[in-house]
């Protein structure tokens, strides 16, 4: 069992040859009923890698890949890396509204999709956006980039191409041919603005900041993380995947977040570590069949949370050395994390001294550093995107010359330079750990010729942190209901950003200056709640 050994590469396809070099039969990824070895998993990437070059992907392409928890999610990034290509993650909760946006804007070449998982159908998602797939040859108009559709499962419809065949057997190791400047991945975020907006980061960064984290874990090559937080994210991509394999440890992978399912499976892999949340550290410990013993090898990991939530991990789910954290999409995920090693009251009261090469700042309304204790803007910089990917919103002007990063989170530093979170300074509603923009959804929901005026909110939520509430003002002699203004969310987006409570209005409150009083919303909402 070894630590603290930093890997030489600095780009993950590089990186799982090096460790497939130093123990190629040490598993690497754990995912349904299959467990592949270092060697094995390098073996596949290169087969998908030449399978991929023959569809033309290559050194500055991008490959999307909406797939969830899979051994194929990993090996299909890999693959795509290996071949000098981005890869640009699509949420897997994404409906046809979301999915429309992402295609386009990305560009990718080449779109690597499961065939569908219980209730979502990706397919029949992909068939509204692309009917002509199957009758003519791509691209088409609406996605001029897109050449190539690969499905993975049983349901390849004519026009695409199934994923086993795909994988060339034998392939012979394909040669080097991307860079640690190359960017890694693309990351959609939702922000202020009304679409998500595009992260790249660069190889170098997620493999160094990814170790990083490792280290302020304590993983080894021993570890068996069970990760069930989706891989789409920056949590999954660029924290859980590379501190994973720059420690030659293993991931235990969840298709999809299932308390019950998520109890056998740490249980019979004997998991070490976790990823987790306060939703779902809190489903764990409420499903009837949680007992302390199931989730006993479960020693270190990382989750969020005020100082009951850190404490409630540790002494309840019994993660002892779990690790607090704080960062965002833009910061390569995690830019702070507590050290597991230090008491858990230190690790509950504060989100953790920066990472190695990572910087913070505070600042006051006037532009003025603030000293320790004093809350402003926290500003980060160091391990950060170079910026937003075809970005039109204006949303890029969070990104100074001088390298700093304006989060929009309020916080404070305390003597020893550890974060303390306290608010976000924009109206981003953080459900269940996922971002959810307020004016996406209100633009969505504008979508109604029914809906003369809609604002969107946030709303405190003992089980997801945050709820999206929805406040309609209808069209003069119409007269929608909440449940049918649901109905038309839950068809078109995903799951999370669906209003959780939709509230017909006569009107919107307003301030003096004319702008739509969020906290008057609040409270509407909360006197509602009681009432009902």
């Amino acid at each position: 069992m070894t630590t603290g050994r930093r890997p030489y590469s600095r780009h993950l396809s590089d990186l799982l040859r090096e460790q497939t070099a130093a123990a190629p039969d040490r598993p690497v990824v754990i995912a349904g009923d299959r467990t592949l070895t270092y060697a094995e998993l390098d073996a596949v990437v290169d087969g998908l890698a030449a399978g991929l070059a023959g569809l033309g992907l290559g050194p500055g392409g991008t490959l999307g890949l909406l797939c969830t928890n899979r051994w194929e999610w990993v090996a299909t990034a890999l693959a795509a890396m290996r071949l000098g290509a981005t890869v640009a993650t699509f949420n897997t909760f994404a409906k046809a509204w979301d999915l429309d946006y992402m295609l386009g804007h990305s560009e990718v070449e080449i779109l690597v999709l499961l065939d569908g998982y219980k209730a979502r159908d990706y397919l029949e998602t992909l068939s509204e956006l692309v009917p002509e797939l199957g009758t003519q040859a791509l691209p088409t108009e609406r996605f001029p980039r897109l050449r190539e559709v690969v499905v993975i499962g049983d349901r390849v419809p004519e026009g695409a191409i199934g994923f086993s065949s795909l994988q060339a057997d034998g392939a012979p190791p394909a040669p080097p041919v991307g860079s640690a400047a190359d960017d890694a991945f693309v990351l959609y975020t939702s922000g202020s603005s009304a679409r998500p907006k595009a992260v790249p980061l660069q190889q170098y960064g997620v493999v160094e900041n990814g170790f990083a984290i490792g280290e302020r874990m304590g993983l080894t090559d021993a570890d068996r993380v069970w990760v069930s937080i989706p891989l789409f994210w920056a949590y999954g991509a660029t924290n859980a995947l590379p501190a994973t394999l720059t420690h030659g440890g293993a991931l235990v992978l969840q298709e999809s977040f299932e308390p019950g399912e998520a109890l056998d499976l740490i249980e019979a892999h004997g998991a070490t570590a976790a990823y987790t949340l306060p939703n779902i550290t809190g489903a764990l410990l409420g499903h009837p069949d949680f007992a302390p013993q199931r989730t006993q090898t479960l020693e270190r990991g990382l989750t969020l949370g005020p100082p009951a939530e850190l404490r409630r991990t540790a002494e309840v789910l019994g993660i002892t050395a779990i690790s607090n954290i704080y960062g965002g999409t833009e910061t390569y995920g995690n830019c702070c994390v507590t050290p597991s090693t230090w008491p858990l009251e230190r690790r509950a009261e504060c989100q953790g001294p920066p990472l190695p090469g990572v910087s913070l700042r505070v600042l006051g309304e006037d532009g003025s550093e603030l000293p320790p204790g004093e809350v402003g803007e926290l500003h980060v910089r160091g391990y950060i995107t170079r910026g937003y990917r075809n970005d039109t919103s204006g949303a890029g002007a969070a990104f100074g010359e001088d390298g700093w990063f304006r989060t929009g989170d309020l916080a404070h530093l305390d003597a020893e330079g550890c974060v303390h979170f306290a608010a976000r300074a924009t109206e981003m509603i953080k459900t269940g750990g996922i971002n959810v923009a307020p004016r996406e959804v209100e633009e969505f929901l504008a979508l109604r010729d029914d809906v003369a005026d809609v604002a969107v909110i946030g709303a405190p939520d003992e089980r997801m942190g945050e709820v999206v509430v929805a406040f309609v003002v209808p069209v003069a002699g119409t007269a929608p209901t909440a449940e049918e203004l649901r109905a038309f969310c839950k068809e078109r987006i995903a799951m999370f950003k669906v209003p959780a409570r939709v509230h017909v209005v006569g009107d919107l409150p307003k301030t003096d200056t004319g702008k739509l009083a969020r906290r008057e919303l609040l409270e509407r909402d909360v006197a509602r709640e009681e009432i009902s």
